[in-house]
């Protein structure tokens, strides 16, 4: 048997009066989707569990199948390992946004987390020349996608209080600093960056282009090396991711995973969603279960952009669900799910149960729902019992 298992990050949401007390779940037109919640078994699982914040590391780890309480050591580790960057036993690795701050005279704010959704190329050269003028024997950079970075401490601290920037857009970033152990070495650095970025010619061509410019870092999600054991150990089949994010493809290679490059695939609104389909059914040839992954709700909820995030679920229906459901043949089996809410009204990750479903191509069954949004489902699960109940095919 072949698995697929798509994830929709950040799809749930909370209801909203715009769309008459709706969720962009509900109102999405996704008939694919919703014709596997009718024919399938559908079910909530807690992706995140008690105590740990609603991140997408801890959501991902668990929708792979890994108890976060076992395994989880911080964001950051799960990303560099993405990258392809080996930690050593004493290295801390920090995730390093590259943001735009309102600096005033009373007050500096979270203006935008991406640095205005700065693009790779430029993004990498502005880590190149963090690495020329800040890094050493202890601090070194490695650009990744976009805003995306990580920054690794050889020898560093990690026991400290550290925020995602996107749980701070429009804030005073003052209360929200890195504080505790160690912190005042990352504040440091924090605060080189802006007098390193904030006169560099690509940030002055960004802003004659009417473009936020990328003016500072931000270290946080830190942590030590993490260790998983294979999923092929774990639960017998060989696996690949497609994704374009690197905390995605960290949980994946540290599973053993494939986590191949794919064209177009940017992490953002403008992903190409049937080229992710396309890679997904060339890996599930020589692969058991392939995992798609898709950011683009997560990013339009982090902008407040319901028309966007909408868009974004039609597109996930419509190009992945659809495209790979018409190729595969019966008897491959799907895992619709979504990671985390991200309510638009928010604009950050919110934890709650989120729905799921597991459909099998060309076998109908007697399902209650009448289509895959917040509603679906009585009981919880765990992620790790989500994965053992898809790959053994009982009915949750």
């Amino acid at each position: 048997m072949k698995y697929i298992v798509i994830i929709g990050d950040g799809m749930a949401d909370f209801p909203i009066e715009e769309l008459g007390g709706k969720t962009p779940l509900m109102v999405a037109h996704k008939p694919f989707m919703n014709a596997m919640a009718k024919e399938g078994f559908c079910g909530k699982v807690n992706t995140v569990p008690e105590g740990f914040s609603p991140g997408s590391d801890v959501a991902a780890m668990s929708i792979f199948g890994y108890d976060p309480a076992k395994y989880y050591t911080g964001r950051a580790p799960i990303e560099a390992a993405g990258m392809g960057i080996k930690l050593g036993d004493a290295d801390v690795a920090f995730r390093c946004n590259l943001v735009n701050l309102g600096i005033k005279a009373e007050k500096t704010v979270m203006e935008d987390y991406s640095g205005g959704h700065i693009t790779t190329e430029e993004a990498e050269i502005l880590i190149d020349m963090l690495n020329e003028k800040m890094g050493n024997d202890e601090i070194h950079f490695f650009p990744g996608v976009s805003y995306r970075h990580i920054m690794v401490w050889k020898g560093g601290m990690w026991q400290m209080s550290s925020t995602p920037p996107h749980d701070i857009t429009g804030k005073e970033i003052r209360t929200y600093l890195p504080g505790g152990e160690g912190a005042a070495r990352v504040l440091s650095l924090m605060e080189e960056s802006q007098r390193i970025l904030g006169g560099h010619p690509l940030n002055d061509k960004r802003k004659e282009a009417d473009k936020l410019p990328a003016n500072s870092i931000w270290l946080w999600g830190q942590g030590k090396r993490t260790k998983l054991p294979f999923f092929t150990e774990k639960y017998q089949l060989k696996g690949a991711t497609v994704a374009a994010v690197d905390l995605v493809k960290g949980v994946s290679r540290l599973a053993g995973f494939d986590a191949p490059h794919v064209a177009g695939a940017t992490g953002y609104l403008d992903t190409d969603y049937r080229a992710k389909a396309q890679k997904a059914l060339e890996l599930l040839k020589d692969h058991d279960v392939v995992y798609v992954h898709i950011e683009a709700p997560d990013e339009a909820s982090h902008n407040g952009n319901l028309k966007e995030k909408i868009k974004a679920i039609e597109s996930i229906d419509a190009d992945v669900v659809g495209t790979l459901l018409e190729k595969v043949e019966d008897g491959t089996r799907f895992l619709i799910v979504t990671d985390h809410a991200t309510p638009i009204s928010m604009k950050t990750h919110y934890a709650m149960p989120v729905p799921f479903v597991i459909y099998d191509k060309g076998k109908k069954a007697e399902g209650a729902s009448t289509g895959y949004d917040e509603r679906i489902g009585e009981g919880v699960i765990s992620g790790e019992e989500m994965i053992i109940r898809f790959i053994r095919g009982q009915k949750p």
